[in-house]
């Protein structure tokens, strides 16, 4: 792993999130985007290296929402940067790690993602993330 890509809030509403983070980290959302795949809006915030990303549920059965249900606005996962994201993938399921994936999925901001099962992690979401290159 590279380093820390972006840390994910999840928030209740974007339109009241955005100039809140804007005014903390003192720097403009520089995205938003829908994920419609995964029922979600982000917002990005450049911060030194890493970002951290807001995160909106577009519909009731969405993960961000089934998270704000259960506890609420906060920290939803934590983002790795890395290289080739198959290979960190086999890396980490040969060492028991549970991939909520098999295979690398489209997400937000340019990249091809996969989830850690929090009980694989010791309660923390991971999100291996790789930056697509065309």
């Amino acid at each position: 792993m590279q380093h820390i890509e972006h840390i994910g809030i999840a928030v209740k509403s974007l339109q009241e999130s955005v100039p809140l983070f804007e005014q903390l980290l003192n720097t403009p959302c520089y995205k938003t985007e829908e994920v419609a795949a995964e029922g979600v809006t982000t917002a990005f915030f450049q911060t030194g290296e890493s970002k951290v990303e807001l995160l909106e549920a577009t519909r009731p059965d969405s993960p961000i929402a089934k998270f704000l249900e259960k506890k609420g606005p906060g920290i939803h996962h934590i983002a790795f940067a890395v290289e080739n994201i198959e290979a960190e993938m086999k890396r980490l399921a040969a060492l028991g790690f549970e991939l909520l994936q098999e295979t690398p999925k489209k997400g937000a901001d340019n990249k091809r993602i996969c989830f850690l099962h929090p009980k694989s992690t010791n309660g923390v979401l991971i999100e291996l993330c790789e930056e697509i290159r065309e």
